[in-house]
């Protein structure tokens, strides 16, 4: 399994535990449980059993339980899409991620999308939040304003030259309302489509469709900005050609234009002023490459920067990764049972009306991290709606990281039921029991029954769950550059 120097290394619980997990019975059976969790960090622990019969005669085809099971359970992944929380997980929710933009880009039939689309008119856009002060960065050959060159893993990178200066309010408030920049975006986005092919709204809707995919992701600095493709397609989606009008240079036109119009107007609150929020004016638009020309701009390498930040979020720029507001008024700070103007008793006990949970002051965290979440929980009675509080470990996003349009590709429920659907054959093949599909008249009825035991693995297991997920990684990455080398090869044949 592994050399003993590697065991050496270990801290002695670690090794302790592990030598226990080894000597248990049933070693085996767990070790190929954690296997098929895919060395997920935190499973969750189910006890019961499950019963396959015959409808007809109720005998009984198949019998589980998770009595022979070491401990007594059954471990299942977390599901955790998060690489801070789960790196097995995450990487399962990445690869789903890359597949989904990539059949929008390449075309999959299987995921419904023809690989005709590859003529479309697409394009790789990046929208940023306004400056909210000057901070440390790396300006391409030239030195930091601070007269530094710093290093690409610099600590101070993304922090403000002055603190004192920096508008910490504005940048949470812009984060906050980050997903509604972007729906205003795409209700302008066909609005400038229709205006520079002189069409009217409706007219553009019945000859063209424009489809997209995005995802969030965090700045050094702390503030949200999306990376998103965006797709012309014809009036019923990718399965038409777009009209001759629909072009590249058209699209591109109409993103910029789009974004220079999104407004969100803040209206003043306590000591906070009115606000405008707006894009920020470093908007990059590119068109998607087939094949590398030079330009780092292809498909297969949009599919895997898109999926790459699928699974990260605020805990990159060093937030926390767990929430951090008060669990009995949701961060609100006020009582949910005695929440009636001018009473008394309106303040939250737990929190003392603060919002928090945590004591922001000894959390380990960057000092512009502590920044920005302390201006959530400044700003949360001053716009109580947002719910800054309970967002503070995200300073201030409340959106989805991921989101597409109806019509770009399969989804990802989809993707999942393909897994659950693969998995339920090779089942049924084990067991010798017919495939549905093929023989609808033998119907197998499923009785189970399942009780929450809890999630976790001690240091042992974990160990152990961590080697797993390191192979099964490092096999996958092999399988997706093969995969991209027999797509190049098939693309060029």
């Amino acid at each position: 399994m592994t050399d003993a120097a590697t065991l050496a290394g270990l801290d002695p619980a670690t090794l302790s535990d592990l030598l226990r997990v080894a000597g248990a019975p049933g070693f085996d059976r767990l070790t190929e449980q954690i296997r098929r969790t895919g060395g997920c960090a935190a499973p969750i622990r189910l006890a019961g059993g499950t019963k396959l019969l015959d409808p007809s005669t109720r005998t009984v085809l198949h019998a589980y339980s998770t009595e022979g099971e070491p401990g007594g359970v059954l471990r299942v992944a977390c599901g955790n899409r998060r690489a801070s929380r789960c790196p097995s997980c995450a990487w399962t929710y990445a690869g789903d991620t890359y597949h989904l933009i990539r059949a929008g880009l390449v075309g999959d039939p299987d995921k419904g999308t023809p690989h005709t689309i590859r003529d479309h008119p697409r394009v790789f856009a990046t929208l940023t939040a306004p400056s909210f002060g000057a901070v440390h960065n790396r300006p391409g050959t030239r030195p930091c304003r601070c007269g530094v060159h710093h290093q690409e893993d610099a600590p101070e990178l993304g922090t403000p030259l002055d603190p004192a200066a920096y508008d910490y309010a504005a940048a949470v408030l812009w984060n906050n309302h980050a997903s509604e920049l972007w729906r205003y975006f795409t209700i302008y986005l066909r609005r400038e489509i229709a205006r520079r092919a002189g069409l009217t709204q409706k007219a553009a809707r019945e000859q063209s469709r424009v489809s997209f995919g995005k995802v969030a992701e965090y700045q050094k600095r702390g503030a949200v900005h999306f990376h998103a493709v965006f797709r012309f397609d014809g009036p019923d989606g990718p399965d038409t050609p777009p009209p001759a009008w629909a072009t590249l240079d058209l699209l591109t036109d109409a993103i910029r234009a789009a974004a220079a119009r999104v407004a969100i107007e803040v209206p003043p609150a306590g000591d906070q002023p009115a606000r405008s929020l707006r894009w920020g004016t470093q908007l990059d638009v590119r068109p998607v490459k087939a094949f590398g020309d030079g330009s780092e701009i292809t498909e297969l390498a949009v599919a895997s920067y898109v999926a790459k930040y699928a699974t990260k979020a605020a805990e990159t720029t060093g937030a926390t990764d767990a929430p951090v507001h008060c669990r009995t008024c949701q961060g609100s700070g006020r009582s949910p049972r005695y929440d009636r103007p001018g009473s008394a008793l309106a303040r939250c006990v737990d929190c003392q009306g603060t919002g928090l949970g945590e004591d922001l002051a000894r959390l380990e965290i960057p000092q512009h991290a502590r920044h920005l979440m302390a201006a959530c929980v400044h700003l949360q009675p001053l716009y109580p709606d947002r719910h800054l509080a309970r967002w503070a470990h995200m300073l201030g996003f409340r959106g989805h990281f991921s989101t597409k349009s109806r019509q770009y590709s399969t989804t990802l429920g989809a993707l999942r039921q393909v897994r659950a659907d693969y998995r339920a054959a090779q089942q049924r093949t084990a067991l010798g029991l017919p495939d549905p599909d093929e023989h609808p008249e033998a119907t197998v009825l499923v009785v189970a029954h399942w009780a929450y035991a809890g999630h976790g693995s001690t240091p042992g297991e974990s160990w152990l769950a961590a080697n797993v997920r390191r192979e099964l990684q490092h096999n996958r990455e092999i399988a997706r550059e093969l995969r991209a080398e027999l797509d190049l090869e098939g693309a060029l044949t």
